[in-house]
């Protein structure tokens, strides 16, 4: 445990409704701590604007907190929507099927439904994952201006996993037009050997994209025969998930229509 984080925990866990403003005497007091050291505390978090002091001279929450307590509350609300919508998938697909948040510029799973066939010690949940290499991730990045998808890449890399990862940006802006076209993301085991994954993107009301779902496992027939159905599969929840967290897509869901069998990348 590292004390200096537990102690910044603690001091913004001594405000609250009925005392949302504290002085620096009052905040040293309750946390036993000299002035000194909670004065630093303060500064340091300040700094990233966690608390604020404000013109009175005592401190209070600040802006940063409102911004991670949307993210919960979005990720939390995405997650409690999509649920029923990707457990019949699982059900439709007898695959693994998971969902991820666009966490920086790396996909996050918040949620999954593992099929008995996955030989996994323990859920994806809490994984964080690059984007260029999943199918998730690709699907995400699809929605994405090329020049904010070239920032990420140049912060995150693009580091190989398997021997059919894609390493070369343009290579995967290329893909990313098609995914973006189809409507669906491809991973072709670039980031698990043996493993195939379908994802489609899932926009907020703004027509952001926050999050991705998908449909994964090991049998190749899932990029090969059985490509048209779950891709429709994976747009049709992508596309009710987005509609309930407010997005009104520009065309129906693709449930029932032919998708593409590959672009041949």
């Amino acid at each position: 445990m590292i004390h200096s984080v537990l102690k910044a925990i603690d001091i913004l866990e001594v405000f609250s409704s009925d005392e949302p403003r504290l002085t620096l005497a009052e905040i040293s007091e309750r946390m036993e701590l000299p002035k000194s050291t909670t004065h630093n505390l303060l500064n340091t978090l300040a700094s990233r604007r966690y608390v604020e002091k404000r013109e009175d001279g005592r401190y209070a929450l600040g802006p940063a907190i409102i911004a991670l307590t949307q993210a919960v509350r979005i990720n939390v609300e995405l997650r409690d929507v999509a649920a029923p919508l990707l457990r019949a998938l699982a059900e439709a697909c007898r695959e693994s099927v998971y969902l991820t948040v666009l966490d920086g510029d790396c996909a996050l799973y918040i949620y999954a439904v593992e099929s008995s066939d996955r030989l996994r010690a323990r859920s994806a949940v809490g994984d964080r994952v690059h984007l260029h290499c999943t199918s998730v991730g690709k699907a995400m990045l699809s929605a994405l201006e090329p020049e904010e998808v070239k920032a990420i890449l140049a912060r995150a890399g693009m580091p190989r996993f398997t021997d059919t990862t894609i390493v070369e940006p343009t290579r995967l802006l290329r893909e990313l037009r098609a995914s973006a076209a189809r409507g669906y993301a491809i991973d072709r085991s670039e980031h698990e050997v043996n493993y195939y994954c379908i994802g489609a993107p899932i926009f907020d009301r703004r027509g952001r994209v926050i999050a991705a779902c998908s449909v994964s496992g090991s049998n190749p027939e899932i990029l090969g025969a059985r490509l048209p159905d779950l891709s429709s599969r994976v747009v049709y929840a992508a596309q009710e998930i987005s509609r309930y967290m407010g997005h009104l897509p520009a065309r129906g869901a693709a449930i029932g229509n032919s998708a593409a069998p590959g672009d041949g990348f």
